[in-house]
């Protein structure tokens, strides 16, 4: 198989992260629950883990970093602990299902919401930002690229503006942690969300928020903590009062192993390799008769992701004869995002999707280029 899946989980993962992953299996009992050897193992790992995704993303301490199983429940988290009835939130038409769906049940208990456009390559349009401010504007909720154009957002110029406005600024980096430098400091973020596995290499079933000192989220789940038993309350100290039940031990010794691979390899050697194998594969379909490729491309800060129609074709057609023709794994349909597809015109067509990793290589890309040739010459 031909795995161009990644902008969904990546693919394979560092040999580090399985052997992490298998010794924690053997080895780490359950966090903060005694103090024999198998739970303070791992007490140590996850507060490991923390440590490394404090520093990934410029957290101002491991202590304001709280695990979840993935971004839908961090943004869950962060969206239900800090917005209520009465406050408008601004969002875009960028975005996941993973914010939309928090935000329209919301919007059901009270809230109202605003919605930046997106432009005709699917680019968010942040000059309109002024002009959906509201008196009762509490937060600007976005992603910091498309999961379907590959479009990066300019997360600090928004950051900068909920700073001079006293507005909260939720940024979801499900898309670009682990390939672009995130530092929630400099972006002005009050609470970034990610997922562990797709950027990051880590297993499925990681994830989790970092919030910025002074910001305080009410927690969504309440229960087992493992100290301050006696509270009928939540403990409310970070970041116990986000983590209620038993701790992913295994799956975040997998995260920090995957955290550790990247930052070991090279956010910047990352980020080179899979431009040039985006660019390699754009280069090689953009001529072909009957191809339409959404979004911009060919933008510096793009990420490794290309999103395609041919002709009239069905996404899911195609990607069906990709798979069993040619062994080629990628995703059709409508990514979850639902916005953007209206904003493109897509809605009933959907696209294709090509997403790429550190770990593919240029024969591969090479591969996935006549591949889509010989469909695209077929219709």
């Amino acid at each position: 198989m031909i795995y161009f899946d990644n902008a969904a989980t990546t693919l394979p993962k560092p040999e580090a992260v399985k052997e992490a992953v298998c010794r924690a299996l053997d080895t780490l009992g359950n966090s903060d629950r005694g103090v024999h050897d198998a739970s303070l193992g791992s007490m140590r790992v996850i507060y490991q883990a923390r440590e490394l995704t404090a520093r990934i993303f410029g957290a101002s301490s491991p202590s304001r970093v709280a695990f979840a199983k993935n971004a839908t429940e961090a943004l869950n988290v962060a969206i239900r602990g800090l917005i209520r009835p009465g406050d408008h939130v601004i969002t875009t038409d960028a975005e996941h299902n993973s914010v939309l769906r928090p935000l329209y049940a919301l919007e059901k208990e009270g809230i109202t919401l605003s919605f930046l456009p997106c432009d005709e390559t699917g680019r968010v349009r942040l000059e309109a930002l002024e002009s959906l401010v509201r008196p009762n504007t509490r937060a600007v909720v976005c992603t910091h690229a498309s999961n379907v154009t590959g479009n990066v957002v300019d997360a600090a110029q928004i950051g900068d503006f909920c700073r001079k406005r006293g507005l909260l600024f939720i940024l979801d980096v499900s898309q670009t942690a682990g390939v672009l430098d995130i530092n929630m400091e400099a972006l002005g973020a009050d609470v970034i969300c990610f997922t562990g596995h797709k950027g990051l290499y880590g297993p499925q079933g990681t994830g989790g928020l970092c919030v910025r000192e002074g910001v305080e989220i009410a927690p969504l789940l309440r229960g087992g903590s493992g100290v301050q038993s006696y509270l009928r309350e939540q403990p409310p100290q970070m970041p116990t009062r986000l983590e209620a039940g038993t701790q992913n031990a295994h799956g975040l010794a997998g995260l920090e192993a995957g955290i550790r691979f990247v930052l070991e390899t090279g956010l910047n050697r990352i980020r080179e390799r899979e431009r040039m194998l985006t660019l390699r594969f754009y280069r090689g379909i953009r001529d072909v008769p009957g191809i339409k490729i959404y979004g911009d491309v060919t933008a510096e800060n793009h990420t490794a992701v290309v999103a395609f129609n041919i002709g009239d074709y069905d996404s899911g057609q195609v990607a069906d004869e990709l798979a069993v023709r040619f062994g080629i794994a990628s995703r059709p349909g409508a990514h979850c995002a639902p916005r953007m597809h209206e904003a493109l015109g897509t809605k009933e067509q959907g696209a294709v999707r090509f997403s790429f990793s550190w770990f593919n290589t240029e024969e591969e890309i090479d591969q996935g280029i006549e591949a889509v040739r010989l469909l695209a010459w077929e219709d």
